[in-house]
């Protein structure tokens, strides 16, 4: 049985994590963005904030992700590629040139190299002299849906669980304004799950992470409020605005009754949404702002404190620039033209939002128990059991397209033929450009200096003490991404499907 509806901003949340709402404060534009070298993307991002973006959400690309140097073997061709390449500090200091740390959130996509690029970030801000005890932003840090929905992983599950407590730990000491974690239901969405999925897979890895900084000696209400949330707008309008409405619900009773919090800041569940990549078609590419502007405003009407709108011609290639603006632009239309944001919870009490709310709620604390009965997320993700569930489910949804049950506007229906549109191309000179830059900071360092901190790192990898420290002393002699990584994959080992 449900909780009662109650008021926006009380207990279980269902209508919204705050009373006013967007009354009091707009959710915070966070374009998703990054390419090529630093240096491109830096420009990019001053381009966004002079556009009105109010904070910076950063993609790597595949080697950054899987602490892979640029110059490494396997990076070959994917340099700069789906994001941009961060090898050492010396890129990390480029990519916010100009942008003051302690004026601007940051919201990193990064997983298995979370601690590494937090270290990269939290340096960058000690050279400008901010306190970053004043630091605000995100990190993704959400390493079993790596596994799940993914693949960007590097360790095994375990030592990899280690590396997530280890920075709630030292980031609730040293970076009290930093969300050390976002839990993310995206990319689980993306690879076919349901809504009631999406809900109920989030929050078991959501229980995966409590449960293992419990045992690492934390208190609850010292790092729950810290925790943060990443969900998907898909398309089916008033379906996603109630799958916001009860994973807030089904998270803070979680919250309260399984984990004993007390804190009302750990029962809130606050979350970045993204409208989804998934939906978005190469014909017809215009009417993917349609489609990006109903997700949009599902994830609003939802209660999102953060929202990516995705570009018109994703489907084809990164955005360009003007796509960029228009779909930063749609989120304004939304904030400042339709007066949605001037009531609290515009839906709450509407009949079909209440009974699809109850309806996702219900099937995800059945997909929980389940879960639970198998030990939990991570013995259920090392069972298969949950990435067969989405593989399921995604099956069905393609066969119900190919038949025609499912209308996919210019796919299936209302086709025409195919007109071009301009698209972003990666200059292909930028990967031998990061690969001498790289070359540079590797012969500027000090060779025992930087000796002694991959050494510091191995060590507090063998044995029990928390591992930020180590990274970041790393970091700051200029070790590489790929270096820290190798250091650890020394004493963890790396995953095998």
């Amino acid at each position: 049985m449900s909780e009662p509806l109650g008021k926006p901003g009380e207990f279980p949340y269902t209508r919204g994590v705050y009373p006013g709402m967007y009354r009091d404060r707009l959710w915070t534009m966070r374009q998703y963005a990054g390419f090529g070298t630093a240096a491109e993307s830096n420009r990019r991002y001053h381009y966004l904030i002079a556009q009105g973006t109010s904070g910076i959400s950063v993609a790597f690309d595949l080697p950054t992700q899987m602490g892979l140097d640029s110059d490494h073997p396997l990076a070959a061709g994917e340099v700069g590629r789906v994001g941009v390449a961060i090898a050492s500090l010396a890129d990390m200091d480029g990519l916010f040139e100009g942008i003051a740390l302690d004026r601007v959130s940051t919201s990193m996509t990064i997983n298995s190299t979370a601690a590494i690029l937090l270290a990269y970030y939290v340096a960058v801000a000690l050279r400008q002299g901010v306190d970053i005890r004043k630091l605000s932003g995100t990190i993704q840090n959400d390493i079993l849906k790596e596994y799940i929905a993914r693949g960007t992983y590097i360790y095994p599950l375990r030592p990899a669980m280690r590396v997530i407590t280890d920075i709630f730990a030292w980031a609730a000491q040293e970076l009290p304004e930093w969300n050390t974690i976002s839990i993310s239901g995206y990319h689980i969405r993306e690879a076919g799950s349901t809504a009631a999925q999406e809900v109920a897979f989030t929050l078991a890895n959501a229980i995966a992470y409590i449960e293992a900084a419990r045992r690492a000696g934390l208190a609850v209400d010292t790092f729950a409020p810290r925790l943060s949330f990443f969900f998907n707008a898909h398309n089916d309008f008033l379906e996603e605005i109630a799958k916001f409405r009860a994973a807030r619900r089904l998270y803070a009773v979680i919250m309260r009754d399984r984990f004993g919090a007390r804190d009302p800041r750990s029962m809130m569940l606050r979350f970045h949404a993204q409208t989804a990549g998934s939906t978005l078609t190469a014909q017809q590419a215009d009417i993917n702002i349609v489609r990006t502007s109903i997700q949009a405003l599902a994830a609003v009407l939802g209660g999102a404190q953060s929202l990516h709108t995705n570009s018109r011609d994703e489907a084809l290639s990164l955005p360009t620039e003007e796509s960029a603006r228009i779909a930063l632009r749609t989120q304004q239309i939304i904030a400042h033209e339709t007066g949605v944001i001037n009531t609290a919870d515009p839906v709450g009490g509407s009949e079909v939002i209440e009974r699809l709310t109850d309806g996702i709620e219900a099937e995800a604390r059945g997909y929980l128990d389940r879960i639970d009965a198998m030990g939990g997320a991570v013995a259920a993700v090392e069972s298969g059991y949950i990435q067969k569930e989405i593989e399921n489910s995604a099956f069905a949804a393609q066969l119900a397209i190919e038949r025609g049950e499912q209308v996919v506007v210019g796919v299936n229906r209302f086709r025409q033929e195919q007109q071009a549109i301009p698209t972003f191309r990666l200059d292909p000179a930028l990967e031998a450009e990061q690969i001498e830059r790289l070359r540079e900071v590797r012969a500027g360092r000090s060779a025992a200096g930087l000796a002694d901190a991959l050494q510091e790192v191995e060590k507090a990898a063998a044995g029990e003490r928390n591992l930020m420290p180590a990274i970041l002393a790393a970091a700051q002699v200029y070790a590489t991404i790929g270096e820290i990584s190798d250091a650890l994959r020394k004493q963890f080992g790396e995953f095998k499907a």
